[in-house]
């Protein structure tokens, strides 16, 4: 037995790469690079895209683009021709002619073929120097087992001195502890769904031999991953049905009080929602609601009347917003809501801000049950509240609310409370079956009456002139204006506008005879409250900030955005700035200035005929993923790398198979690995 079959006898996952042939320390590093430490690093280091030479050409019948031909090569040679530009050139020839091959700054090749041998040759046939060529083409002998010429080709994320034909000859030195992994899904489910195996799946994803192996062997992988995902899930939904919650009474009488109050009629999605709700929360297990709707949809209300049976019933809500300024602007929008029912005694604010002999009389307040609605930022958790009457959590836009914060509200009040997630995101229905599976979904589709339709226009740079005057014209109406910017400083990478270089320019050139404010992340937190505070009030005319104002404050008088870079953002964003304006009496509008003259991107088109952001969400997740709807770091997280959101099959035959497998009491401890990434996933899984 050599020194290789050996290692690989005793290989496993752990197993460091430099035990793997032709990995030395040097290269290694460069592995560490892309966080590629292990063999099971190495085996889930997806590739990124294929490239197609599996196909054999005649060389009589070469057409432009990606060739393969099978070739015997002659002349071979090489030279210098100037200082630091290298060339060998060559001929292959078939039986049907002979093709010219080029190679730039390759010196070896020259040496490294051999006459009157055949090989196989991959690579671009197209035009230079006004004839085709083969050109920096990929070589192996016809009688070896071919890598990097006639198959399909995984072409992967690469760094400095790492290159794909080097990670795949990393991949195929472990191929054989890659056809021994063990399976990871229970053998019912791969039999019933005819699944290809685990350890065939990960080699034809690395290695396949055709495109048809290759499909079967994404949809293996992307089932998994569903599979595991909504598994997670709804292993969390089943274990927080076994927990105690405080049952809460519906009160009809004092809804329908609330309700003929209102200066406004509710929607019928709103009724729908607030039904839902009160249903859940008068069961003894706690209710985890998520209400979606577009800005403008109504969701306060629901959480207000939500909050509202439960102060009836003595018991205390902790209502939690993503910043203080928002948390402040709940709480003046809800004291109006319950003013009407004598209950706007029972809310108090609760802040980082306030001075701390202000923030123990609260305390005091709270802890004795005179205040019942707690308005606050996700602090309210931390703090040293005393709520053991805590019955109702509302989280409005704070994603991370999982488990473990749940665990801290029940080790506060002594069981878990009632949660419900407000969310101005719309969120398409396959993420929300897949990603959300522990959550009941309500969503708001309707905006109530009289809520103004946005006019969305794109701009192109050479009518920016003209953009400006129509901004005067609406500051001058009494009016204020968002302009908002994808980087807080100019980048030699990104030629986008910056905050900074925007705020110098309208600030002393453009619009010096208006009061313009700058607002972004670095700032410190009382910094961008002065400012919010101070655009709110109308101090200020135009806001240059970044995304920060993206989930943020309900300013009725703003009727302009514009957004710098459009095409920088997404879909599901833009949508979310658009909705900062369009709040008040006024006709509002929404410009999207581009960074060139280029002609507008599908998704910008879409955002100027469409105001409905579930269709607005759905197109963002076709076109750019599930990191658009919900962040790159939670996407990164969940592992989803082959499955396609927008294959509907997949998603009902994985999830539907994650219930079945919760419905005939099948336990994770049978399966080792299956359980520790269910484990890891139940940590992430719910995003709000």
């Amino acid at each position: 037995m050599n020194l290789e079959t050996r290692i690989l006898s005793c290989m496993t996952g752990s197993t460091l790469l430099t035990e793997i042939s032709g990995v030395g320390e040097a290269l290694a590093k460069k592995f560490a690079v892309l966080g590629i430490n292990n063999v099971t690093d190495l085996i889930n280091y997806y590739p990124r895209r294929y490239e197609d030479f599996s196909s054999l050409n005649k060389i009589s019948q070469l057409k432009p683009g990606n060739v393969t031909i099978e070739a015997e090569i002659k002349q071979a040679n090489g030279r210098y021709v100037r200082r630091g530009l290298h060339i060998t050139e060559a001929i292959a020839s078939d039986d049907t002619g002979s093709v010219r091959l080029v190679w730039f700054n390759q010196p070896y090749r020259a040496k490294a073929l051999q006459s009157g041998k055949k090989y196989f040759i991959s690579g671009q046939y197209e035009l230079s120097r006004q004839r085709f060529v083969i050109l920096n083409a990929s070589v192996e002998l016809a009688s070896d087992f071919p890598l990097n010429t006639a198959r399909i080709l995984a072409v992967y994320k690469e760094t400095k001195g790492l290159t794909s034909r080097q990670i795949r000859a990393a991949i195929f030195k472990i191929s054989d502890y890659i056809s021994k992994l063990p399976e990871s899904l229970p053998d019912h489910l791969v039999k019933s769904h005819n699944l290809m195996s685990r350890s065939a799946a990960l080699k034809a994803l690395h290695m396949p031999q055709n495109s048809s192996e290759l499909e079967i062997a994404r949809y293996r992988m992307g089932f998994e991953e569903v599979f595991n995902l909504s598994l997670a899930s709804l292993l969390n939904k089943l274990e927080n049905q076994n927990e105690n919650a405080l049952s809460v009474e519906f009160n009809e009488q004092l809804v329908r009080h609330f309700v003929k109050e209102l200066p406004f009629k509710l929607t019928d999605a709103q009724r729908k929602t607030c039904w839902q709700v009160f249903r859940d929360m008068q069961r003894s297990y706690p209710m985890n609601r998520l209400v979606e709707g577009d800005v403008g949809s109504g969701k306060t209300v629901v959480a207000t009347m939500a909050a509202l049976e439960v102060m009836e019933e003595g018991y205390q809500v902790a209502f939690m917003a993503p910043t203080e300024i928002l948390a402040r602007q709940h709480a003046e929008t809800i004291f109006k809501l319950l003013k009407p029912l004598n209950k706007q005694d029972e809310l108090v604010l609760l802040v980082g801000s306030m001075k701390e002999k202000d923030k123990a009389e609260i305390r005091n307040q709270v802890k004795s049950g005179q205040k019942k609605l707690i308005i606050g930022t996700h602090s309210l958790i931390q703090d040293k509240l005393d709520m053991h009457k805590l019955a109702l959590v509302i989280i409005d836009e704070q994603h991370r609310f999982g488990v473990e914060q749940r665990k801290t509200l029940m080790s506060k009040a002594g069981h878990m409370p009632h949660v419900l997630s407000l969310t101005a995101t719309p969120i398409p229905r396959s993420l929300a079956l897949t990603l959300y599976g522990e959550l009941d979904i309500s969503v708001l589709d309707e905006k109530p009456a009289g809520r103004q339709h946005i006019i969305t226009e794109i701009i192109s740079p050479n009518s920016r002139a003209q953009l400006y005057k129509k901004i005067d014209n609406e500051i001058e109406a009494g009016r204020q204006v968002f302009v908002v910017c994808p980087i807080i400083t100019d980048s030699d990478v990104l030629d986008v506008n910056s905050v900074e270089k925007v705020f110098e320019e309208l600030s002393k050139k453009h619009f010096k005879h208006r009061k313009v404010a700058l607002l972004h992340g670095k700032m410190k937190t009382d910094e961008k409250q002065v400012v919010m505070e101070d655009f709110i009030s109308r101090k200020i005319d135009i806001l240059v900030s970044t995304t920060v104002i993206e989930v943020g404050v309900d300013v009725p008088n703003a009727s302009v955005m514009m957004i710098e870079s459009a095409e920088r953002f997404g879909l599901a964003q833009l949508h979310q700035l658009r909705g900062r304006v369009g709040r008040g009496a006024h006709q509002a509008y929404c410009f999207l200035l581009l960074s060139d003259s280029a002609a507008p991107s599908r998704r910008l088109r879409a955002l100027t005929s469409s105001n409905d952001g579930f269709k607005l969400a759905e197109l963002d997740l076709e076109l750019r993923g599930p990191g658009a709807i919900y962040g790159v770091s939670q996407h990164g997280a969940l592992d989803l790398r082959i499955a396609q959101l927008t294959d509907v099959k997949l998603i009902a035959a994985a999830r539907s198979s994650a219930q079945e497998f919760i419905d005939a009491g099948d336990s994770l401890l049978k399966y080792k690995e299956l359980a520790s990434r269910i484990n890891r996933l139940r940590t992430v899984t719910n995003l709000n």
